[in-house]
């Protein structure tokens, strides 16, 4: 097992057990002490554990082999099992502040005690480190769906740092609950437009910055004893791997044979350097 689909598994079953641990304590605790924010936070992290299944199983399509229907590989079904996380925080938020709303309407105060207390360190110690695991694993993996996943665990955490400012200033303010599930909204509606704004970037493709394009230029030119004017440079991103195209221009004299090592050259070259899967299209020169 390769270390990108041994971390993704780790994460996965790892979020969905904690998950489902802090989602019943969560929601016990909502109901004993009537909070809405309580309540709706544990949906929250219920929707963690539905987000790790979804890890779980766009990691395994990912790193499925090209066939003839995807002669590019799989890799993409990273960015869009990130997309469909995002969008489930996006419905979250929603359902938030349709509740927040509902709560501060019917102007009911909510009494918290030990139970919340305790409950509520717990959840930020524990998706605290889930967080932290999920960058470390995205960081040495590149995976986006870790990333994203962290990004989950990591608002979970937060909105219960924010509930649990609530719960000291209850005794002072009877809409404290109403506005923390606002708060709480807000935030998960954030970390939805940063997942879905970069991944869907990534799907529609971006173009290479003039430095790097430069650099890749300079790098194919360096291991030639001419001039090749690279030019014409794409690059798609397929998720676990990139492709390079580009044009070099030959003299229109110059063997086949010797044409196809120079090829050969810049390619191994631009691939050691940036990892791109390299193809070129020589065209002659003008005389």
């Amino acid at each position: 097992m390769d270390d990108s689909k041994k971390y993704i598994e780790q994460e996965g079953w790892l979020s969905i057990l904690l998950n489902l641990i802090l989602f019943g304590l969560k929601y016990w605790a909502g109901i004993v002490t009537g909070s809405l924010a309580i309540i709706a936070d544990a949906w929250h992290t219920l929707t963690d554990s539905v987000s790790s299944i979804i890890v779980l199983i766009g990691g395994r399509l990912s790193r499925k082999p090209p066939d003839k229907e995807h002669p590019f590989g799989h890799g993409r079904a990273e960015h869009i099992v990130a997309i469909i996380i995002g969008v489930l925080l996006a419905l979250v938020a929603f359902e938030f502040i349709l509740d927040a709303f509902e709560k501060f309407k019917s102007r009911e105060k909510t009494s918290f005690g030990t139970i919340a207390w305790v409950v509520t360190i717990v959840s930020i110690i524990g998706k605290e480190a889930m967080a932290q695991y999920a960058f470390w694993a995205a960081k040495k993996t590149k995976s986006s769906i870790l990333k994203a996943d962290g990004w989950h665990h990591r608002t979970d955490a937060l909105s219960s740092v924010i509930i649990l400012l609530g719960i000291i200033a209850s005794h002072y303010f009877w809409w404290v609950d109403a506005v923390l599930g606002f708060i709480v909204a807000c935030m998960i509606g954030w970390a939805s437009y940063h997942i879905l704004s970069g991944e869907i970037k990534a799907l529609l493709g971006e173009s290479p910055s003039d430095e790097h394009i430069k650099e890749i230029i300079e790098t194919g030119e360096a291991c030639c004893n001419m001039e090749i004017n690279l030019h014409h440079i794409n690059i798609h991103n397929y998720g676990n791997h990139s492709e390079l195209s580009c044009h070099i221009k030959l003299p229109p004299g110059m063997p086949l044979v010797e044409a196809h090592e120079i090829c050969t050259k810049i390619e191994n070259a631009i691939n050691s350097k940036f990892g791109y899967i390299v193809t070129i299209h020589p065209e002659p020169r003008a005389i």
